[in-house]
């Protein structure tokens, strides 16, 4: 019968010590790191598979070479190879992101670490150097950051074109009919009594219509959403408008990590401020709670209010001009937008944008080897 193990012991088996043949087998069959030696001059004594396929050259082609035919022409003509050597003595090893020139003369974006070697008297042996290919995240990082200045000139554009409809809409058409509104009140005084009424309809009607007028020209450019930050033309948006214009109680909550981007909180300010209106106009809220905070890399934000929480149908969220532009700016800024709503217990719009670090200015553009 066998025994049965003894559980408070766990099997183990003794690892032998990675023989020096099968260590050179490991390093020879890495694939996505270049790992090749240099001596003390800088020649290449050894070379790999990842490095064959990242540079392009085999091991009877490369070895017995300088290293510095991997740099580029204004690299080698500063003694960027030799300094990158001297710097690794000094202080043991040296890592460096740049261009690289690949066999067929083409460059590449390389993440370089070069590590000096010694015996154990002190005496240098050469380097080690690995290699490896960042030219598919550089690309991608360059990408992000050409959407994201596609994305700001986008805000930008769109801020300076309500900015001069606002200004010709109160410049234009409201001192027009401020100014027939005053014929209209002259009129009133030198009418008979039975037309004084009909007129003071019409100034009435007038007198509406540069309200509406009014309430457009904010909405498209609230006072101050250039020079304050997104907090305090948050706050002062629900004191205005919410609190004061449509007389609704309001919560705000905000934690964030740092003061987001111009270009970002104007993005957040808009989708709020079409989400409160969407409140205003369809939900028959009392109440209604906005938050903020920081989350994943960016801002997650939530309107939250108290109504009827009808839900629309899949067609008309669709086609709800609203919904649209709230979810279009979400998502144009590389977020996401979502709105849930249960009878009876009110509706939620929910929307992450990212908060970037301010774009760094491009870098000058390096032309391929020919």
């Amino acid at each position: 019968m066998r025994p049965e193990a003894d559980p408070d012991k766990s099997e183990r088996r003794e690892a032998a010590p990675l023989s020096e043949a099968a260590f050179t087998l490991l390093v020879q069959g890495v694939l996505d790191y270049g790992i090749f030696m240099l001596d003390p001059e800088g020649f290449i004594i050894s070379w790999n598979a990842g490095a064959q396929r990242i540079k392009g050259y085999t091991a009877s082609d490369i070895v017995g070479r300088h290293f510095s035919v991997f740099y580029p022409p204004e690299d080698q003509a500063w003694g960027k190879p030799q300094w990158e050597l001297e710097t690794a003595v000094a202080d043991g090893r040296l890592e460096d992101e740049g261009w690289r020139v690949r066999k067929d003369g083409s460059r590449f974006w390389a993440n370089v670490v070069i590590t000096a070697l010694w015996d154990e008297h002190g005496v240098l042996q050469g380097f080690g150097k690995v290699t490896r290919d960042m030219s598919e995240r550089r690309a991608a990082q360059h990408a992000l950051t050409e959407r994201r200045r596609l994305f700001d000139h986008l805000v930008q554009a769109q801020e300076t074109e309500r900015r001069r409809i606002a200004w010709d809409v109160h410049d234009d058409s409201i001192q027009a009919m401020v100014a027939v509104g005053m014929r209209l009140e002259l009129l009133a005084d030198r009418v008979p009594p039975e037309h004084a009424a009909e007129l003071q309809r019409l100034d009435a009607s007038v007198r509406e219509a540069i309200g509406r007028l009014r309430s457009l020209t904010f909405r498209l450019h609230p006072p101050g959403i250039d020079r304050q930050g997104l907090i305090e033309g948050l706050s002062s948006h629900l004191d205005d408008v919410v609190a004061a214009s449509w007389q609704m109680a309001y919560s705000f909550d905000h934690h964030i990590d740092r003061e987001p981007t111009p270009e970002t909180a104007i993005t957040i300010f808009r989708i709020v401020q079409e989400a409160l209106l969407n409140v205003h106009k369809h939900a028959r809220a009392t109440r209604v709670d906005v938050r903020i905070g920081s989350a994943d890399g960016g801002l997650v934000t939530r309107v939250v209010d108290d109504g009827t929480g009808e839900p629309m149908s899949q067609d008309s969220t669709q086609n709800h001009f609203g919904v649209i532009e709230m979810r279009e700016r979400a998502e144009t800024a590389g977020g996401w937008w979502s709105m849930h709503s249960r009878p009876g217990t009110g509706t939620t719009v929910e929307f992450w944008v990212p908060n970037p670090l301010p774009t760094p200015e491009p870098e000058a553009p390096v032309s391929e080897a020919p």
